[in-house]
C-alpha cells in the first residue's frame, strides 16, 4: 500500500509541474492514408506509410489553419483538444500532448467523408451560417500588390473601377495594409485619405463591400500605446482604470519582432486589450460604413516567443483563437491564422504564395487539407501570387503563370484579384482572364447554394475525389478538385503543358467543351492556354 500511495504522489507531482504528457501511438493500416495537422502540408497529403513527418502545434502554426487533428480513408480520427507534438515515420503516427488532455484514435465510419463528419459533428459542430454570400458570387479585389505601402484614396478608387471598365463584376473589396495611420493608430491616413468616408460611400454605391487590412500590433510611440499600457491617460477620459494588454517581458511591455519590425502585442487574455480593439472595430464601421476586416497578422509564431501574459494559463493557441473570434462579430471578413477555429462562418485564406509554378502547385492540395481540417470556405492566395516584389518593373513576372493562377482560381470556392491584369498582361491574356472570370460567373449562383449548404453539414465546398468517391484509388489525386458533388476540375498547374490527364470518376460527364465522357476512366484532354478544363455531372 506504501508503495503504490508513493506512485499516486509522484503522479500528482508529476501533473502539478506540469510535465505530463498524454501520448498515443497509431499504427496505418494497409493502403490507408490520413489528413489533417496543418493544410500547409497540403502537398505532402495524404499521409502514409512512407511519409515523414515531425511537428510542434505548440510553437509553429504554419501561417495557416491547424489542428491536433488527422482523418483517414478508413474511417479513422485521431483528435486532441491542446497544441501537440505530432509525428509521422515508419507507419507510425504519434501524438503527443504536454498537459492532461486525452489524445483519442475512435471509429468515426468506414471512409474519409464518414471520418470527417464524425469529428465534425463531435468536436467543431456548424452553425448553421456562412460569411457574406458576395465572397462567392463575385470576384475579391485585393489592394495589396497594386498600392503596396502606398495605399490611398485617389488609387484606390481607380484600382475599383479599372475592374468595373474591364467588365468584372463589384465584389469584397480588401483595403490593405498602411491605410491607417500607424499600427494601432487605426485612422485613415490623413495625407493619403482627404475624404474616407466619401471613398467608402463611393465604392459602396458601386457595389462593392469594403474591407480594412487590421492586425493585433501597436507601436510603442503612439498615444494607443501608452493608453494601453498605462492606463488612465490625463488627456484621454476614456482611459483605462488599469494598466496592461500586452504581452510582457517580466515587468515591461516586449517589443516582438514581426515582419514590419518591432511592435506591442495585443494581449488578448487582457480586458483591456480586448475593450480596446473592440472600440476600433467597432468606431471604423460606424464612421465610415466599413463592412468588416482582413485580420492578419495574427500568427501563433509570435505568441510563442516566452513572453507573458495577463492569463499566466493561457496558451499560444488560446491567443490565436480569441483574435480570431473578431470575425464574427463582423458581416464581412478574412482570416487566415486559424487554431481550431473549425466550423465557423468565415472565409479563410491560404498564406501568401511566391510567383513560382511549384507554388502553383501547392493551391489545390493546399486547399484540399484546409476543407479537411474544418474549414469549409477557402481562399486559395491572390492570383498569380502574394509576393508583390514578382509584380515590379524589370521583375521576372510570367503571363502565363499568371493565367493559369486565375483559372485555379476561377472554380475554387472564392477568387481574389490583387495584381491588376490590366497593368501586367497584354490585350490577349487580358480577354483570358475576362473569359475566365466569366466561366465562373456561370456557377456563381450554384457555388452560392453550396456554400449555404455547407454552413449546415460543415462539409468543404472544394474536395478531393477520394472524399466523393471513396476506395476507389483517387486518394494521392493532387491536381484536380470537386465543387461539391457534381463539378469536377482539372486546372493547368505546369508551366507549357498544352494537354494533361483527368481522372473522371463514375457517372456521365460533360466537358467544358461538350463533349461526353463515361466514366470511371482517365481521358487527356487538350489545355491550350485559353481553356480551363472542368467536367459537370449529368443528372
Amino acid at each position: 500500500m506504501k508503495k503504490f500511495s508513493a506512485r499516486v504522489l509522484a503522479f500528482a507531482a508529476l501533473l502539478a509541474s506540469g510535465a505530463f504528457a498524454e501520448t498515443l501511438s497509431v499504427e496505418m493500416l494497409n493502403g490507408e492514408s490520413w489528413w489533417g495537422v496543418a493544410n500547409y502540408f497540403g502537398s505532402k497529403m495524404p499521409f502514409t506509410k512512407k511519409s515523414s513527418l515531425n511537428v510542434d502545434l505548440r510553437k509553429k502554426g504554419f501561417s495557416n489553419q491547424f489542428a491536433s487533428m488527422l482523418i483517414s480513408d478508413k474511417g479513422r480520427v485521431i483528435w486532441c483538444d491542446e497544441q501537440t507534438v505530432v509525428t509521422i515515420t515508419n507507419g507510425t503516427i504519434r501524438m503527443v500532448c504536454e498537459t492532461t488532455a486525452p489524445v483519442v484514435l475512435e471509429k468515426g465510419g468506414k471512409n474519409l467523408k464518414d471520418a470527417f463528419l464524425y469529428a465534425a459533428n463531435k468536436w467543431f459542430p456548424s452553425t448553421g451560417k456562412t460569411p457574406d454570400l458576395l465572397f462567392f458570387s463575385a470576384p475579391q479585389y485585393n489592394t495589396w500588390i497594386e498600392l503596396t505601402y502606398n495605399q490611398n484614396e485617389k488609387d484606390i478608387l481607380a484600382y475599383a473601377q479599372s475592374m468595373l471598365d474591364n467588365g468584372l463584376l463589384p465584389g469584397v473589396l480588401m483595403i490593405d495594409d498602411t491605410w491607417q495611420a500607424g499600427y494601432g493608430d487605426w485612422r485613415f491616413e490623413p495625407t493619403r485619405f482627404t475624404n474616407p468616408k466619401g471613398m467608402m460611400d463611393k465604392l459602396h454605391a458601386q457595389g462593392f463591400k469594403v474591407i480594412l487590412w487590421m492586425c493585433p500590433w501597436v507601436s510603442m510611440d503612439i498615444p494607443a500605446f501608452r493608453r494601453i499600457a498605462w492606463g488612465t491617460n490625463p488627456n484621454d477620459v476614456k482611459g483605462y482604470p488599469t494598466k496592461g494588454g500586452f504581452l510582457m517581458d517580466g515587468s515591461n511591455v516586449a517589443a516582438s519582432r514581426w515582419w514590419n519590425g518591432y511592435s506591442a502585442l495585443l494581449d488578448f487574455t487582457h480586458p483591456n486589450a480586448q475593450a480596446w480593439f473592440k472600440e476600433q472595430l467597432d468606431g471604423l464601421v460606424r464612421d465610415f460604413g466599413v463592412d468588416g476586416f482582413k485580420f492578419d497578422g495574427g500568427e501563433l509564431d509570435f505568441y510563442t516567443q516566452g513572453l507573458l501574459a495577463h492569463d499566466r494559463k493561457a496558451s499560444s493557441g488560446d491567443q490565436v483563437l480569441a483574435y480570431a473570434k473578431y470575425c464574427l462579430e463582423y458581416p464581412v471578413c478574412e482570416y487566415r491564422n486559424a487554431w481550431r477555429f473549425q466550423g465557423q462562418p468565415v472565409v479563410e485564406r491560404l498564406h501568401d504564395k511566391g510567383h513560382r509554378w511549384s507554388e502553383l502547385q501547392k493551391l489545390v492540395p493546399d486547399m484540399i487539407g484546409g476543407g479537411l481540417l474544418g474549414h469549409p470556405f477557402m481562399c486559395p492566395d491572390m492570383i498569380g501570387g502574394g509576393s508583390w516584389t514578382a509584380f515590379l518593373p524589370g521583375a521576372p513576372f510570367d503571363a502565363e503563370l499568371f493565367v493559369r493562377s486565375a483559372q485555379v482560381h476561377a472554380l475554387c470556392p472564392m477568387m481574389q484579384f490583387s495584381a491588376s491584369p490590366w497593368r501586367v498582361l497584354n490585350k490577349e491574356h487580358q480577354q483570358i482572364i475576362r473569359d475566365t472570370v466569366a466561366t465562373r460567373q456561370k456557377f456563381a449562383a450554384r457555388f452560392v447554394d453550396l456554400a449555404r449548404a455547407s454552413g449546415h453539414t460543415g462539409e468543404p465546398m472544394l474536395r478531393n475525389l477520394e472524399y466523393n468517391y471513396p476506395g476507389m484509388g483517387y486518394a494521392s489525386v493532387r491536381d484536380q478538385f470537386m465543387m461539391g458533388t457534381d463539378l469536377l476540375v482539372a486546372p493547368v498547374v505546369e508551366k507549357g503543358q498544352t494537354e494533361r490527364k483527368v481522372v473522371i470518376p463514375p457517372g456521365t460527364w460533360i466537358s467544358d467543351d461538350g463533349e461526353t465522357v463515361v466514366g470511371p476512366k482517365t481521358v487527356t484532354v487538350k489545355t491550350p492556354l485559353s481553356r480551363l478544363p472542368y467536367f459537370t455531372l449529368k443528372r
